[in-house]
């Protein structure tokens, strides 16, 4: 795929503009290379799946696109803006990290959980309008937790923690959903469901959405596309195009079985 510059304005809506431009970016954690001139351009509406072996840099990128890390080579536009006033704005990406470190006894319900998604738009202090709390409610239907509202969120399954930190990301409205290794520790029975929310929430919610994993078997049933990384883009278009052998390569190890 040959590099080209996003041709859009900041927070342009029209459909088929690139939502994401990432171009030539490498980026070290002191000697150690963890990316090396990356480029990968994602248009509006794409529910993309980024694979690769741990350690390959899918993180490291996530970090990058979204302005938690910076000393990058190269440039990245989100929506026609730059990581760090994405990183300021609660309503262009929504983000969710691969591991959820709180206390089982944190005193939040879940509403309230799902509610802090608003803090970007509307600040700590001022109150948060009805029309945002309404959408709160929405969410949690949609994701299946409205039944859960009223409940501490430390005393939910992991799966029902995971679409609630979903519906926090997606709380004030962004047009990117990023999601950091959804599906670890989730048996195959539990990815297939994950996939279905996925293609979901892509459709009813008119998202571009990235999902990372280094296990193919999490992103092929719900993406249209996929981006394999290892410090370097090795491929990035239908999965219908990945073979064993191209994939035992990249990953340094046999994963056939994740395609049969």
């Amino acid at each position: 795929m040959s590099p080209h510059v996003c041709q859009h304005s900041p927070m342009d809506h029209h459909h088929d503009a690139d939502v994401i431009c990432v171009d030539g970016v490498s980026y070290s954690y002191g000697p150690v290379e963890a990316l090396r001139d990356v480029t990968m351009h994602i248009e509006h509406g794409c529910n993309l799946g980024i694979i690769g072996p741990n350690g390959g840099g899918k993180t490291t990128l996530l970090k990058i696109m979204i302005g938690l890390l910076d000393g990058y080579a190269g440039s990245v536009h989100i929506a026609g803006l730059a990581p760090a006033q994405v990183c300021r704005r609660g309503d262009v990406v929504g983000y969710v990290p691969q591991k959820h470190e709180f206390a089982r006894q944190f005193p939040a319900s879940v509403r309230q959980a799902v509610r802090m998604g608003l803090t970007g738009k509307t600040g700590l202090i001022r109150p948060h309008r009805r029309d945002d709390c309404d959408y709160v409610e929405h969410l949690m239907d949609m994701l299946g937790i409205a039944d859960l509202a009223d409940r501490p969120i430390g005393d939910l399954s992991g799966g029902q923690q995971q679409r609630a930190f979903i519906a926090r990301a997606l709380a004030a409205k962004p047009r990117i959903l990023l999601l950091d290794e959804p599906t670890v520790g989730v048996d195959v029975a539990g990815q297939k469901r994950f996939a279905e929310l996925i293609r979901m929430l892509h459709d009813q919610l008119d998202l571009t959405i990235i999902v990372v994993s280094h296990d193919l078997r999490a992103v092929a049933g719900g993406c249209g596309k996929v981006a394999v990384l290892n410090r370097t883009l090795h491929y990035h278009d239908s999965p219908d195009g990945l073979t064993a052998d191209f994939l035992q390569e990249v990953f340094q190890h046999d994963i056939a079985p994740v395609l049969e």
